[in-house]
């Protein structure tokens, strides 16, 4: 999970497009969760991040927010051993949080804890692209303590995007646009996890942010290998690569497929022992993914592992899973 990519520096173009759409408002809702993920974490939480289809909606109300709880250490995060031992070694643990709006509905989040390093490094550095193909993605800082981690988050969110597309450029030919680029690097990215989405999810997150991705991929040429502008041209780019390249480009991304299965059961298994109300949480997610409801046996609560892996088996065939 952490094989070492090769690192190139942000241009300051790109980190520019990052912190101003990290810096876009966000409803006020999302400053409910974050008082209530600040007071879960106090000192320890030094940055709160907010992505996914919410985001897209506009509309935290509706639906399940992604948030990802930056922390500055997993001992400050967690008071228990284990839950620290298991976010080091399998990041990120996860936890849900509700809260209430002042007109009283009910707020949903999905939080996940990740510390300051292993964003950075995970973005960077990680050969699974669990976080850089996420992180890639648009996403708000709702909360920062202070400008120097601020900093830090920026470059982070630069890295994914530099990973992310060298990580795709070998296998794209011909001439081709930032939303074809960028359709094939999230499916490619979208295809290391069993995901419930249908297969035109990566197209339809393109359009969505197309203008976005536009200048981003602009602002991040300089720092992708072999990624050329065609002169005279806005938005049409072309390859540089041996065509050589292209083949072991294949031969990783067949690799963090299966890697990606793998790790996927491994932190659906954590969430056991790791989230609070494990089993509702777990057979939650699953009857999300098959679409039908779950009976939580007296069995199944008592030995999740051994009376569970029948539900994980299907997902996993099915790839239904993430």
């Amino acid at each position: 999970m952490r094989t070492p990519l090769s690192q190139t520096a942000p241009p300051a173009p790109l980190l520019a497009e990052v912190a101003q759409q990290c810096a876009q408002p966000v409803a006020k809702e999302l400053h409910t969760l974050c008082q209530e993920v600040r007071s879960r974490f106090g000192d320890g939480l030094v940055a709160l991040l907010f992505y996914g289809s919410c985001l897209r909606s506009g509309d935290p109300t509706e639906g399940l927010v992604d948030l990802y709880a930056v922390v500055d250490d997993y001992s400050h995060a967690h008071a228990n051993r284990l839950l620290q031992m298991a976010n080091a070694w399998l990041p990120p643990n996860v936890f849900l949080l509700q809260a209430h709006t002042e007109d009283k509905r009910v707020l949903q989040a999905k939080c996940a804890v990740l510390s300051l390093k292993d964003l950075e490094q995970g973005t960077s550095s990680w050969f699974q692209s669990y976080l850089w193909g996420r992180f890639a993605q648009p996403s708000r800082l709702v909360y920062c303590r202070d400008g120097h981690v601020e900093q830090r988050i920026h470059r982070a969110l630069a890295q994914a995007v530099i990973t992310l597309l060298n990580q795709t450029l070998p296998c794209q030919s011909g001439q081709f646009d930032s939303q074809t680029l960028w359709q094939r690097a999230l499916a490619l990215s979208y295809g290391t996890e069993l995901r419930p989405e249908s297969a035109n999810r990566p197209t339809q997150l393109a359009q969505h942010y197309k203008d976005y991705y536009r200048s981003l991929t602009r602002a991040a040429v300089p720092a992708i290998t072999g990624l050329e502008l065609v002169s005279g041209q806005t938005d049409t780019y072309r390859s540089q690569l041996p065509p050589g390249s292209c083949e072991e480009n294949i031969k990783r991304w067949k690799l963090r497929r299966l890697q990606g299965r793998v790790l996927n059961v491994a932190r659906l298994v954590k969430s056991f022992f790791t989230f609070e109300n494990g089993v509702d949480y777990v057979v939650w997610k699953l009857e999300r993914h098959l679409g039908e409801p779950i009976e939580i046996t007296p069995r199944l609560r008592r030995f999740p592992l051994i009376f569970g892996w029948p539900l994980l088996w299907r997902l996993l065939k099915d790839r239904r899973l993430h």
